[in-house]
Parts: C-alpha cells; sequence; structure tokens
C-alpha cells in the first residue's frame, strides 16, 4: 500500500528531509504590497529576511488556495493508495480549510485524511517525518492516522521572539496579547496550546529566554525527537544545540530555518525548540 504525505510551507521542513521521504509540500503565500509570492519557491529565505528588515511595507500572508491542493491531490492520486495532509493550526490559519474543501473536490476516488497539527513549525514536520516512515513500514492510512493523532498530542513547542511587534502586526497574537503592555525591552517566551499562541513568561534578557528553552528540554520526559528553529542567528542555534546535548543526544537534533511564512509573523532573531514525548 502506498500512502503519500502532504504538508504546507509553514512546516520548515528542510529540503532535503522532503526529498528523502517524499513528502509534498504546498507553498503559503507571502505578500509585499501588490508582490505576491510562494513560500521558498519565488522567494528565498535570505531575500525574505533582507526584505522584512529593510522594506517599508510589512509582509501578509495568504493560505493556499483550494485549488493548489486539490492539483496536487489529483496528481498524487494517480500513484497512491491513500493520502495523509499534515498542516498548521486551524488557530493560526486557514490552510486546513483549504486541504479539506480541495478533499471535496477531488472526489473520493483516493481516501485523504486532513490532519490539523495544532503546530506550527517543525511542530509540523516532525510530524510528518514520523508520518512518512510509518507509511514506508508499510502501514494503513487508518494506523497512519490513528498514529499521528497521537504524535500531535505529544508534541510540544517553546519560541523566544525579539518582539511581540511582528505577531501584532499579522494578527496571530492570541492569548499572547496580554503581554503587549509589558515593561519595554523584554523578550516573550511564547508556546502552542490547543493550537493558540499563548504566553509562557516574558525574560530581561536574551540570554535569559535561552535559559528557558533549555529548561524546556530538560523538563521534557523520553524525548524521541527534537528540534532546534532558528531565522537570522544559526550561531545562536548551534550554541542552544550544544546545551541540549546535555540532556539529549546532541546527534539527533534537527535544525530548521523559519521560514517566510512564519517569519511574517514571528520577526527576526527567533529561537524555537519543538519536541516530541512519547
Amino acid at each position: 500500500m502506498t500512502i503519500k504525505v502532504v504538508i504546507d510551507s509553514s512546516a520548515d521542513l528542510p529540503a532535503r528531509l522532503v526529498e528523502e521521504l517524499g513528502i509534498t509540500v504546498v507553498p503559503l503565500y507571502v505578500r509585499f504590497g501588490d508582490e505576491v509570492y510562494r513560500d521558498r519557491v519565488d522567494i528565498s529565505e535570505d531575500e525574505f529576511y533582507q526584505r522584512l528588515l529593510h522594506d517599508p511595507v510589512h509582509p501578509s500572508t495568504t493560505q493556499p488556495t483550494p485549488q493548489d491542493f486539490a492539483n496536487v491531490y489529483q496528481k498524487l492520486s494517480k500513484q497512491a493508495d491513500g493520502i495523509i495532509s499534515i498542516h498548521i493550526s486551524t488557530k493560526l490559519s486557514g490552510t486546513c480549510s483549504s486541504a479539506l474543501q480541495a478533499k471535496e473536490m477531488v472526489g473520493k476516488g483516493c481516501p485523504i485524511e486532513v490532519i490539523d497539527s495544532q503546530m506550527a513549525t517543525m511542530g509540523i514536520g516532525m510530524t510528518a517525518i514520523a508520518a512518512a516512515t510509518m507509511t514506508m513500514s508499510g502501514k494503513s492510512l487508518p494506523q497512519v492516522v490513528e498514529d499521528v493523532k497521537q504524535i500531535v498530542a505529544n508534541t510540544r513547542l517553546l519560541g523566544l521572539l525579539d518582539t511581540l511587534k511582528y505577531l501584532a502586526l499579522g494578527g496571530r497574537i492570541g492569548k499572547a496579547k496580554a503581554l503587549l503592555g509589558s515593561v519595554l525591552n523584554v523578550k516573550p517566551v511564547l508556546t502552542l496550546k490547543d493550537g493558540e499562541v499563548v504566553p509562557a513568561g516574558q525574560v530581561r534578557t536574551r540570554d535569559k529566554g535561552i535559559d528557558k528553552l533549555l529548561e524546556f528540554v530538560e523538563n521534557a520526559t523520553d524525548i524521541q525527537d527534537l528540534s532546534v528553529i532558528y531565522n537570522t542567528t544559526p550561531d545562536e542555534a548551534q550554541s542552544l544545540a550544544e546545551r541540549i546535548g546535555s540532556v539529549y543526544d546532541k546527534e539527533r537534533i534537527r535544525f530548521a530555518r523559519l521560514g517566510p511564512v512564519l517569519g511574517v509573523h514571528c520577526g527576526p532573531d527567533i529561537l524555537f525548540v519543538a519536541l516530541r514525548e512519547k
């Protein structure tokens, strides 16, 4: 039985893994004024972050259209017995809605399961890795879906932002809005709870924020997978990974770069840890 895995570009899954695991990525869109780009197709991470820092126009994002998904599903259905489509939290984007509409458009020839990861970035990416690995082991679509739902429940994310400004501008701030009136120059620490952005604290210095990321890992139990996510500070990500190596096998740590879609809402100089517990 051949099962295909589909994700959207907000998963930030490195291209090497996408290719190795045969995963299909549907890009979201980034807009600067009247200019529209497909995430990581028409605009690279470097190009995006240069514009984010220097362009007076603040960018916005748009979910893939139902037709974008339908095109992918129709193509994959010719070579698959089933499709599992894993996407960014419905609290953050309408991407799942587009995927569900596409499922109806394509019809019932090939079973399609759309999963709300309740996550973002490598919280989605690691779930997709696990799903693709299961499909390679010969599991059926219902078995993969059941296991993926358990993985979703066991996946967690903690993020250090340099500022809340970009989340506020993008309208994805969620319950972290409570931090907006706090003291200037504090660094927000955020997490996702039931798919929604919620505050997990605030720190006076970046170093203290990085300490919180390390504590997050130290307090986790039976870690099955772990990713460090950065966008403009790769050296900082490597340094954090070295510290995480004291409690988790450093060779197993995944690195990913936050792409344009989430960069619109998080801004530069972010550092996240996503992990999955057993």
